[in-house]
């Protein structure tokens, strides 16, 4: 019996209209585009500013996409994964809602948490249901509105964040293509390093909570950095070592949207020229959860049958892997 794989068989994505330029945040913090830049490499990036909408709407907005491109009908998902950082609220799943909102009566829904590596580990999770045999549409969605948690009044975090929500289909193959191999780590030592201190069963919402800003994204920047390059690089070579993959062989690194320097890092590991390399991250900066698949959204056009994907992100936590990807058609 030929052994099923789970491929991607379609990609959706939605970024909102507002778009925040560097200059703009100058006007807001003590910084600059040319600082920005040669930190980061983001120009600028997209901020949900519809009153009364969360990551919800962002990820119905990705799914309907997918669904309209792919002529699919919404009925035949069979489950949906939700990765996010950002929940519309606690306890009642974000996933749930979306899949109500865009028709997936059929669909069950949860979502997955693992911070910027959320989509990642999502592409595991989702590749394990279908290699069951049991589902045949899984549609993972990764999305977050990260301005709903950064302070705009610290310029080490609010240079960096966008919202955004990315989308794709993963369906069985028996041709060998989708997903090949994993290598997916965590480190929990790393929880004090980036977090939102408060608002969750440790630190409850207060008066005490909102005066200190803690519900906002807090980072050590340095830590992050230096273990973000780190790991996420080595977790690249390892995936290649493991397949025998050689730099000529990869036809594309897609890398989470960080920091240039922390994808110039990876790729460098990899021996993957520039070209091979999909960046956004000057459009849309850090989108969290959707920066993964709005790289595929963005150079669908450009993927071919039998390409070969090693996907990398870095997150909270800390979390980290990468994956290996055969991809399943040809981009129109």
């Amino acid at each position: 019996m030929t052994k099923i794989t789970a491929a991607i068989t379609a990609v959706g994505g939605y970024v909102p209209d507002y778009v925040l330029t560097n200059d703009i945040l100058s006007t807001m913090v003590d910084t600059n585009d040319e600082w920005i830049v040669a930190r980061t490499g983001i120009k600028e990036r997209r901020i949900l500013k519809e009153p009364g909408q969360g990551t919800s709407y962002l990820a119905i907005k990705a799914a309907e996409d997918l669904i309209k491109k792919a002529n699919i009908d919404p009925k035949d998902i069979d489950l949906i994964v939700m990765a996010t950082a950002t929940p519309d609220m606690m306890v009642a799943a974000t996933g749930v809602f979306v899949a109500t909102a865009i028709g997936a009566t059929n669909a069950f829904s949860y979502d997955l948490s693992a911070a910027c590596s959320s989509f990642l580990y999502g592409m595991s999770t989702a590749a394990r249901y279908i290699e069951s045999g049991r589902y045949k549409k899984v549609l993972l969605i990764g999305a977050d509105k990260m301005s709903s948690i950064v302070d705009y009044t610290d310029r080490t975090t609010c240079i960096i964040f966008g919202d955004g929500a990315g989308a794709v289909l993963f369906e069985p193959n028996q041709e060998g293509l989708g997903l090949i191999d994993e290598y997916l780590r965590s480190d929990g030592t790393g929880r004090d390093h980036l977090k939102m201190e408060a608002g969750g069963s440790l630190l409850p919402p207060s008066e005490a909570t909102v005066k200190n800003k803690q519900h906002f994204l807090f980072q050590d920047g340095k830590s992050v950095f230096k273990f973000a390059v780190t790991n996420m690089a080595d977790a690249c070579g390892k995936i290649m070592e493991r397949n025998n993959l050689t730099s000529d062989q990869v036809k594309w690194l897609v890398p989470h949207q960080a920091n240039k320097r922390i994808i110039d890092a990876a790729s460098g590991r990899m021996d993957v020229p520039d070209e091979k390399v999909m960046m956004n991250i000057h459009h849309y900066g850090n989108t969290t959860s959707a920066t993964l698949p709005l790289c595929l959204m963005d150079y669908e056009s450009e993927l071919r049958k039998g390409d070969a994907l090693v996907f990398a992100a870095f997150g909270g936590g800390f979390t980290w892997g990468s994956i290996y990807l055969k991809w399943a058609y040809n981009g129109n």
